[in-house]
């Protein structure tokens, strides 16, 4: 039995960069080399991304949604009545033929027969526009794969991964959330993910919440009365994990490559917390994992850039980085139903 994972790919928002991002992914003959790969899009989509993007692929068509080893193949699939989808912009359609098309890579992982999923970058006001009713995706995703246990969104820059306690809610809301369950649920996650990406013993900072870490208390407790006993707790698991860290300081531990850092992941209590640090380290590479479902699903971080889309400007970076993640964390589930 092959041990190359089984990635099924979809575009995204056709309005957005994510069609001419997977046209130089799928162009790089060192893709197809690491996975089977069935691309679900609508052909005429498929083709501007690549004459977005500069390159020419012939997909062999499959007229069942299939793996087979080799070069990767495409599942042709539209819109009824197959709109014309605006260009670098929001709209029901482009959010319609997204959720279609995740819909379907979806079915493949519960059935078993995708290992990981890639997606294009989507974009949140076009998969409301189109019925979705939750705040993000990832919730979405949850809700399709019917998964009710704990999920994160997870960051990944040159493999610095981050994830945080909250998430879309607005800062008035995020003391309250922050207690001893949720941070320990969020530490475990990431330690969870870090080994299914092949890491046997990562090491987790968790931030504290307040400016300087609360200062011993003087403005905020957080971090004495649950962060620390959270922290402390997941060590006693068997959790790599250390803090809580000033936020504004932490990610000058993680610095340069893999063998300089003291960490390799970092656990925020709320978005901006990591998300302004992460980026702010290379933009154009950062990946984002839909972390603790039960299949592995990958995208890049930037978003859909309508600024730029259809200019063949689009950095294909964190997209290859997207592919390796997906590749590995699915040969991990792979191997582990096959044990």
């Amino acid at each position: 039995m092959t041990s190359r994972p089984r990635i099924a790919m979809v575009l995204g928002d056709p309005a957005g960069i994510g069609p001419e991002l997977i046209a130089c992914l799928l162009a790089d003959p060192a893709t197809s080399e690491q996975a089977d790969i069935l691309l679900i899009a609508d052909r005429d989509e498929w083709r501007r991304g690549m004459q977005v993007a500069g390159v020419e692929l012939a997909l062999a068509e499959t007229d069942t949604l299939a793996f087979a080893p080799g070069a990767p193949r495409l599942y042709h699939w539209e819109l009824d009545g197959k709109p014309a989808y605006p260009r670098g912009a929001s709209s029901a359609e482009g959010g319609r033929y997204s959720l279609g098309t995740l819909s379907l890579a979806l079915g493949l992982a519960q059935s078993g027969q995708a290992d990981s999923i890639l997606f294009g970058p989507l974009n949140k006001s076009s998969l409301h526009a189109a019925g979705m009713d939750h705040s993000d995706e990832l919730h979405w995703f949850a809700e399709q794969l019917g998964y009710h246990g704990n999920f994160c969104e997870f960051n990944v820059l040159d493999g610095l991964w981050t994830s945080r306690v909250t998430s879309h809610v607005a800062l008035k809301d995020v003391p309250a959330m922050i207690t001893p369950e949720r941070v320990g649920a969020a530490i475990d996650l990431i330690d969870q993910a870090l080994r299914r990406a092949g890491m046997a013993s990562p090491r987790i900072a968790v931030c504290g919440l307040n400016p300087h870490n609360g200062d011993n208390g003087a403005f905020g407790r957080e971090e004495i009365d649950v962060i620390a006993p959270a922290v402390a707790a997941a060590r006693g698991r068997g959790v790599n994990a250390e803090g809580p860290f000033p936020a504004d300081t932490i990610f000058l531990k993680v610095q340069g490559g893999p063998s300089q850092r003291q960490f390799d992941a970092i656990v925020t209590m709320y978005h901006d917390q990591g998300q302004i640090g992460i980026k702010l380290m290379g933009f154009s590479r950062g990946v984002t994992v839909q972390g603790g479902l039960p299949v592995p699903i990958t995208t890049p971080a930037h978003g859909t850039a309508f600024d730029i889309a259809q200019q063949g400007r689009a950095d294909p970076g964190a997209t290859q980085q997207a592919f390796q993640i997906a590749c590995r964390m699915g040969a991990q589930r792979r191997a582990a139903a096959n044990a």
